[in-house]
């Protein structure tokens, strides 16, 4: 809604968050995620066990492409929250390895998500990729992070204790609700 956007000083409108940016970490290129990626990351996320903790299925290519596209425009199609998504490959060789995600409902804080492939889990992947958007996001204002994760997901759960988020009571759709600042 244009009506949550702000006027810059160019008289153009803009959204109140920031726009994905690539990243890169130690053995990580992090890129804002576009619609051509589903090509790409279609087989790696192909696989059922990726969904063990949050149901449904592994996605077709063509509806990867669809949710991309949605993704890449930034925000909600109602405005309210910015899309922050990137992906994951692995800098020697350029190999997508899974997903980062931040959804933003106000400038100062973020709720954060990761998916990586079956194959190059236990890695210390998903924590890597993770802080570095935790830590871009500092930098663009953010002080308030949370994420929800599944209580027997005790990967997810590591790296959430890893980015320094703790575990609260609160529930959302049967995921347990981290926070941290």
């Amino acid at each position: 809604m244009e009506g949550l956007l702000l006027r810059a000083r160019t008289g153009r409108l803009t959204a109140p968050w920031p726009r994905a940016e690539a990243l890169t970490t130690r053995r990580l290129a992090l890129e804002p995620l576009r619609p051509e990626h589903a090509r790409e990351l279609a087989p790696v996320l192909d696989d059922p066990a990726l969904h063990t903790f949050t149901g449904g299925e592994p996605a077709s290519e063509a509806e990867l492409y669809a949710r991309y596209v949605r993704q890449a425009e930034g925000r909600s199609p109602d405005g309210t929250q910015g899309w922050l998504n990137w992906v994951a490959r692995d800098r020697a060789t350029h190999a997508p390895v899974g997903t980062v995600q931040a959804t933003m409902s106000d400038r100062r804080s973020a709720e954060l998500a990761w998916v990586m492939a079956t194959s190059r889990q236990g890695e210390g992947l998903a924590t890597e990729a993770a802080a570095a958007v935790m830590a871009w996001l500092r930098g663009q204002g953010v002080t308030r992070f949370a994420a929800h994760i599944h209580p027997d997901h005790g990967a997810s759960a590591a790296v959430a204790r890893h980015l320094g988020l703790a575990a609260t009571d609160a529930r959302r759709r049967g995921e347990v609700r981290w926070v941290g600042a």
